[in-house]
């Protein structure tokens, strides 16, 4: 990849929320060289549907976007995502559009459906004490990407299986899912794409290692006052944001994420993570910056 391929990085803080419109989503944009991050819409609140027309119409040509979902499930370590289900998807881009087929009653991008099927919910823990036979105990089933590239980091990643508590990101990333699958064949995405030589790029991102790489630890990943937000910009050589007192770790997230991927869009190693094959590649896809 040339020097300078991308002209613009954008993030996205993403919620998985019952509902149409969510304080969750966030999302923060950013021109090549070191001016501040900005908010996209500030105050406004964004419906998953719209971020999706967003990133399909609106986002800028030759944009580097992160969205803060896991783009598949574990796979790797059983060869399925639902093992001894004839029916499980055989890569993620099938997946998708399962998830987009038991849920196309769902409103607002939701995916409730999915994890209430009667075979899909042997897999994983949800509310209520309701944990699947095939759930596996412990934290639950990783992809490499995290039990290797995110721990690497100092993260602490969470099986997408579980759907109990403040950390799971199960829901949001089912309806990521969602999002997906309506881009696919509209934009790349990486690594389920490959990195084309022009234009914009999708990719997963964790906005914890983004926090990292701006020296915080994943315990103290979240930035609630502009004063933080700013010092953790400047350690990924940005200039500030306008801003004085607490602000929402949301927006914070999406700003610091945006800048993080311009400071590190050239590093060649982030695109060629080692313990990424073209299996993982295609099933389980990859976090951006866990190598």
């Amino acid at each position: 990849m040339t020097p300078g391929r991308f002209q613009h990085f954008a993030a996205i803080d993403w919620s998985g929320a019952a509902g149409e419109r969510h304080a969750g989503i966030a999302l923060a944009i950013c021109d090549a060289g070191d001016r501040a991050p900005r908010i996209v819409r500030p105050g406004h609140r964004w419906s998953r549907v719209e971020v999706a027309e967003w990133i399909a119409r609106t986002m800028p040509p030759g944009t580097l976007l992160g969205i803060d979902i896991s783009g598949s499930l574990a796979f790797a370590d059983q060869g399925a995502y639902f093992p001894g289900w004839p029916d499980s998807p055989p890569d993620a881009r099938a997946l998708w559009a399962l998830v987009e087929d038991l849920c196309a009653s769902d409103p607002h991008l939701g995916a409730g459906s999915f994890v209430d099927h009667a075979e899909v919910s042997r897999h994983y823990r949800r509310h209520g004490g309701r944990e699947g036979d095939l759930f596996g105990g412990g934290i639950g089933r990783l992809r490499v990407t995290e039990r290797i590239g995110q721990i690497a980091l100092g993260c602490r990643p969470t099986s997408n299986f579980n759907l109990v508590g403040a950390s799971q990101v199960g829901k949001a990333s089912l309806t990521g899912m969602r999002v997906l699958h309506r881009l696919s064949g509209r934009v790349p995405l990486w690594p389920f794409d490959p990195l084309p030589a022009h234009g914009s790029v999708v990719v997963e991102i964790y906005t914890t290692i983004a926090a990292i790489a701006a020296g915080r630890n994943a315990s103290r990943s979240k930035l609630r006052s502009f004063a933080e937000l700013n010092d953790a910009l400047a350690a990924v050589d940005s200039k500030p944001v306008r801003g004085r007192g607490p602000i929402d770790d949301h927006r914070s997230d999406a700003l610091l994420a945006a800048a993080w991927l311009r400071a590190v869009a050239d590093d060649q190693a982030l695109w060629n993570p080692p313990a990424m094959t073209d299996a993982i590649a295609r099933t389980e896809g990859w976090t951006f910056g866990a190598r």
